[in-house]
């Protein structure tokens, strides 16, 4: 049981890239489902995060205004949309589902992590 998060690839400043998290082996429309990402080098991070059916949203404020998180539990998969990408948003990024609590929120117990994908973003 584990998510799978694909999508990423070479991208320029300012270009976009849409991620996809799909599950296998479990209902993904159960869980609020995060995205994340690390860095070389640096700490995991929240980037977006999205509830499990109240539409609810919270995004890392270096993302806001640019990153939207959106699911579709009839295809089993939450999408991350990445526009005006910066080389600072170069990283592996992963998708994980929160198992204690069903709003968009950093807290609780987050599992089912899968590989992630890798985004650079570089001219």
């Amino acid at each position: 049981v584990q998510l799978q998060a694909s999508g990423g690839g070479l991208v320029q400043p300012g270009g976009f890239l849409r991620l996809s998290c799909a599950a296998s082996g479990f209902t993904l429309g159960d869980y609020a489902i995060g995205w994340f990402r690390q860095a070389p080098g640096k700490e995991r991070e929240g980037v977006a995060c999205i509830g499990r059916s109240d539409g609810s949203t919270i995004y890392a404020d270096s993302v806001k205004g640019r990153f939207t998180i959106s699911r579709d539990n009839a295809k089993n998969t939450v999408y991350l949309q990445m526009n005006s990408l910066k080389p600072e948003d170069t990283a592996a990024y992963y998708c994980a589902a929160n198992i204690e609590r069903t709003i968009a929120t950093w807290r609780g117990t987050w599992q089912y992590w899968g590989p992630g994908t890798q985004v650079t973003v570089s001219s």
